[in-house]
């Protein structure tokens, strides 16, 4: 795979490849176009996409079950990875650096990075430098975003406490996991499968739990008085049996719904057991600050942090592939698109 490089700044061509779904569809919604270069617009910043991650967000978008922000046209891509093309001289950044950008509408309500170029806010852009390849930097941004914030802002977790990763196996799960061991804390997770028990254990979960359903026991045998925290990437149908899981004053923060179920028919808050708080974690670029994004990628070049990446992908004419390979859920892990120069 090719690697970041410190500069590349050749003129952007007046036209570029990109995929874009013109209709809510199957895999043959995503097609390949020429379309122009996007112009940038004063306080944005202009991306030649290097690589990017594909999410289970665009395959919502690809089937026309997002919300109504997402319209059509569009070019899909939560997140990606490149160098600067083209920003504003008063920005503090540079033509040819080293950038990751994700959320913040993109790939919904604007174009995203399908897509050899990308405008976004300057502001939704994190600076780095690194010489780990396109295929690994490509894989972080998002997942990076949504672990780390959930973590944090969501679960202020802290050296020595428990953590309970209910949806283990996916990649902010996963992600999640190698973060709280960095933090310090220890690690249950979830998976649906016993055969991916061991798959937990080499990133470094201390105690894999299969999950069935109901978990609550299985927990309260590793953690008695219940975990500090608990990151629920699984949904709402099994949030009341998280509650469960959770000491008095321990909290339970919802990120992600694997299984469905973003919201709980007649919810009252009396569903909540008494002392355990429940927030929320759906933040944006800046949650991920770019000294913090920095420190990970030195852990991952001096092998402390593994990279769950599933699979990679070369070019755009392999994005169906990549969607199928996410839609199936077969294969844990991050699935990357790189771009060739």
């Amino acid at each position: 795979m090719s690697h970041p490089t410190a500069v590349d700044t050749a003129a952007a061509p007046a036209t570029m490849r990109a995929v874009v779904v013109t209709r809510p569809g199957g895999l043959d919604a995503l097609e390949i176009k020429d379309v122009p270069v996007p112009a940038r617009k004063p306080g944005w910043v202009r991306i030649k996409v290097k690589a990017f991650g594909v999410n289970e967000s665009e395959v919502t978008t690809r089937k026309g079950e997002s919300d109504a922000e997402v319209t059509y046209p569009r070019i899909p891509g939560i997140e990606g990875v490149g160098v600067i093309d083209d920003v504003d001289e008063d920005s503090g950044l540079r033509p040819g650096q080293q950038v990751s950008t994700m959320m913040g509408s993109m790939g919904r309500s604007y174009d995203g990075a399908y897509a050899q170029y990308v405008t976004v806010p300057a502001g939704q852009v994190i600076p780095f430098d690194t010489s780990l390849p396109w295929d690994v930097v490509g894989a972080l941004p998002e997942m990076f975003q949504t672990a780390y914030g959930s973590l944090t802002r969501g679960l202020d977790l802290k050296s020595g406490q428990t953590l309970l990763i209910r949806g283990g196996t996916s990649t902010v799960g996963l992600s999640a996991a190698t973060m709280a061991k960095e933090i310090g804390a220890t690690v249950i997770a979830t998976t649906r499968n016993a055969d991916r028990s061991d798959e937990l254990r080499a990133i470094g979960v201390d105690h894999p739990v299969v999950d069935d359903g109901q978990i609550a026991t299985k927990v309260r045998d590793l953690a008695p008085e219940g975990v500090d925290a608990a990151l629920e990437l699984v949904g709402c149908t099994v949030l009341p049996d998280t509650f469960g899981c959770v000491r008095v004053h321990g909290a339970v923060c919802f990120t992600g719904a694997l299984a469905g179920g973003w919201s709980v028919p007649d919810f009252t808050p009396f569903m909540i057991p008494s002392g355990v708080r429940l927030t929320s974690y759906a933040g944006e670029a800046a949650d991920l600050p770019a000294d913090v994004f920095a420190r990970q990628l030195q852990a991952i070049a001096e092998g402390r942090l593994k990279v769950p990446v599933a699979k990679v992908y070369c070019g755009l004419e392999q994005v169906r592939d990549a969607q199928a390979d996410v839609e199936s859920g077969t294969t844990p892990g991050k699935h990357v698109v790189v771009l060739e120069d």
